[in-house]
């Protein structure tokens, strides 16, 4: 992975680890969250599985600045959430949403350096007393779920949390394929974490989150991997959760079509990470819808207008004799006798617009990473312009494609976004630094200086589109690319984008975004395990 822009895995301060699942409750508490248990494993009459009652949160004047920040990510928050009642955030790329999550379980400001102000309270407890009390009440999954997968098996890693919070040894395997399966993840306790899809890695850490059934349950854009079925499915359960008002949710999500009917309560945040609004659904968006969509906050479609596309360019699909890339007949696979992609052939040309669609696990992220020399076949036959992508040396093989992870901190080299959108770049090349940073909403003049493992979700995605965009390649490969992208962001995607594939640069994205797919490909290939399914153009 060394051999294109996007490399060595990069590591958050915060950790791997999910904390808010490595410490053992105090207490365990009898409650239930029937909406979830429906196919679960039946336990012993005699085994008592320990269920927590929901919790009620309470913040005043919250505020949080990161240690050597010039401005807080949060300030003045304040509300008041019933005991299983459902608070949905909503704020633009790094307005301070996932900070509130951290705070929420007690990493911030336990466990990173930084000033804090005011008070918040969960379930009693004082927040700012840390992980020792919180550990037990709140389950929280992060943005990048691959920071909460530590163990070598799927089934170890969803047990990890149960037993530090010292479930019985048979509530726990009782509990374990259970929460497996309300995740959509049945016979996958053998497998290792580190072989699943971006998708499945999500899943596997909500189940881990759930499988306790905390009295709070912190939700950081658990949809961002999942494809369009299992998204509506966690959708379905969440809602039968909150139905039941048997555990608090903090939901923060950027696709709020089906989260928005959930919340009892809508916070708004503001860039500058000062909320905007507080109050039902209803009530926002009749005070404050207008004010939303103009900082970038996607609001219900109902209530929004359409993102103004950019023109895609003239068609210039197909002008070569030789395509950019081609695949003949494709097998690939991690493990012996298990093959993630089998007898794949296609053809790419220059300026084509191609999107990879298909369930988790399909193969869309290994077939990027063979298109563009990260990986080699087990069988079959790869080019890149008429040449074997895996034999190229980094400097020929970054000019001529650029691979944008699914998870950008894979990417990630420096210690300053100035210092990593620079990185290997000809003198000729760092002309277009500033513009290119400027129209993807990451001026150098504010956030230079920043270290890439400190920006959001959002803001890490468009860096780690910059440093692959800013060579310009003949071919460009992207993995969820509108994951935690605020209306700005996006429309800030489309057009740079469209003004490559006007240049003739081929694009093949791998998305779940249905609205991207229709913005942006030409042409769509539906996956399915592990084969091309189906293809033909986007209507």
């Amino acid at each position: 992975d060394r051999r294109l822009h996007g490399r060595v895995r990069g590591r958050h301060p915060a950790g791997r680890r999910d904390p808010a699942r490595a410490r053992p409750a105090r207490d365990g508490r009898p409650g239930g969250l029937s909406g979830l248990t429906a196919h679960a494993a039946p336990l012993d009459p005699g085994v008592r599985e320990p269920r927590p009652e929901p919790g009620r949160i309470r913040a005043l004047g919250v505020g949080f600045r990161y240690a050597g920040a010039r401005r807080p990510a949060l300030s003045d928050v304040a509300f008041d959430l019933g005991p299983g009642e459902c608070l949905l955030v909503v704020g633009p790329s790094g307005s301070g949403k996932s900070t509130l999550a951290l705070a929420l379980a007690g990493i911030v400001p336990h466990d990173i350096p930084g000033d804090w102000t005011g008070w918040l309270e969960v379930d009693g407890v004082d927040a700012s007393s840390g992980l020792r009390d919180l550990g037990g009440r709140v389950g929280l999954v992060f943005q990048d779920p691959d920071r909460q997968l530590v163990m070598e098996r799927v089934e170890d890693d969803v047990a990890f949390g149960l037993e530090n919070r010292a479930w019985p040894p048979a509530a726990m395997q009782a509990r374990v394929p259970g929460a497996l399966l309300e995740v959509g993840l049945p016979g996958y306790e053998r497998r290792r974490p580190n072989r699943l899809s971006g998708g499945e890695q999500q899943r596997l850490a909500l189940a881990g989150v759930l499988a306790p059934r905390p009295g709070v349950l912190v939700l950081d854009e658990p949809l961002a991997n999942l494809d369009p079925p299992s998204a509506r499915a966690f959708m379905a359960q969440l809602a039968a959760l909150r139905a039941g008002r048997e555990t608090t949710i903090v939901l923060i999500e950027h696709r709020v079509d089906d989260a928005w009917p959930l919340a009892d309560l809508v916070l708004a945040l503001g860039s500058d990470g000062r909320p905007m609004d507080l109050g039902t659904p209803a009530e926002v968006l009749a005070r404050s819808g207008p004010a939303m969509e103009a900082a970038g906050i996607w609001l219900p479609s109902a209530q929004a207008r359409s993102v103004e596309l950019a023109p895609t360019g003239p068609d210039v699909s197909g002008l070569g004799v030789v395509p950019i890339a081609e695949a003949y007949d494709v097998w690939f696979g991690y493990e012996r006798d298990r093959p993630v992609l089998r007898d794949v052939s296609l053809a790419i040309h220059a300026g084509e617009r191609i999107a990879l669609v298909g369930p988790n696990g399909s193969g869309k992220s290994t077939l990027g990473r063979l298109l563009v020399g990260l990986l080699e076949p087990d069988r079959g036959l790869l080019r890149l312009a008429d040449r074997n992508p895996a034999g190229l040396d980094a400097a020929s093989l970054a000019r001529l494609a650029g691979y944008v992870f699914q998870d950008p901190e894979r990417q990630f080299l420096a210690r300053t976004v100035r210092e990593e959108v620079r990185l290997g770049l000809r003198r000729t090349e760092l002309r277009r630094v500033d513009e290119l940073m400027e129209r993807l909403g990451l001026p150098l003049g504010r956030f230079g200086g920043r270290s890439p493992y400190r920006l959001s979700g959002g803001e890490q995605r468009r860096l780690s589109l910059a440093c692959v965009l800013v060579r310009r390649p003949e071919l460009l490969v992207l993995d969820e690319p509108t994951f935690g992208q605020d209306r700005h962001g996006y429309q800030g995607l489309l057009d740079v984008l469209a003004e490559r594939v006007a240049d003739g640069t081929a694009v093949v994205a791998a998305t779940h975004d249905e609205r991207f797919v229709a913005d942006v490909a030409e042409r769509r290939l539906q996956m399915a395990e592990g084969r091309i399914a189906a293809g033909g153009p986007v209507r």
